[in-house]
């Protein structure tokens, strides 16, 4: 996470040993642990929140356009029913009406 090498452990520890003293270090060090592990579970949840808020977007998004689909394909419904509303009362043997040569 922090890309900390074993050598700069070694020198926080040794600052921390000589500023903070021997007594008082164990507790520092379980303090630090838990605010540490405290915010890495926050982070954690704050992304797992993010990534469901970008797939719900993401299916309304896809909703959105289905719902634009599904107007598209009345709209061809109602012109496939004129259309055919239309062709109906034409006559079906239009050879009755010519004389072949």
């Amino acid at each position: 996470m922090f890309d900390v090498g074993f050598s700069e452990l070694c020198l926080i520890g040794l600052v921390s040993l000589l500023v903070i003293g021997p007594e008082r270090l164990p507790k520092v060090a379980r303090l630090t642990g838990f605010w540490l592990g405290k915010t890495r579970r926050m982070a954690a949840s704050v992304k797992e929140e993010i990534k469901l808020e970008l797939q719900t977007e993401e299916l309304r998004q896809i909703f959105k356009e289905q719902s634009g689909l599904d107007d598209a394909q009345h709209l061809l419904d109602e012109t496939s029913d004129a259309l055919k509303a239309t062709i109906d009362p034409l006559p079906t043997d239009i050879t009755g009406q010519y004389e072949l040569k």
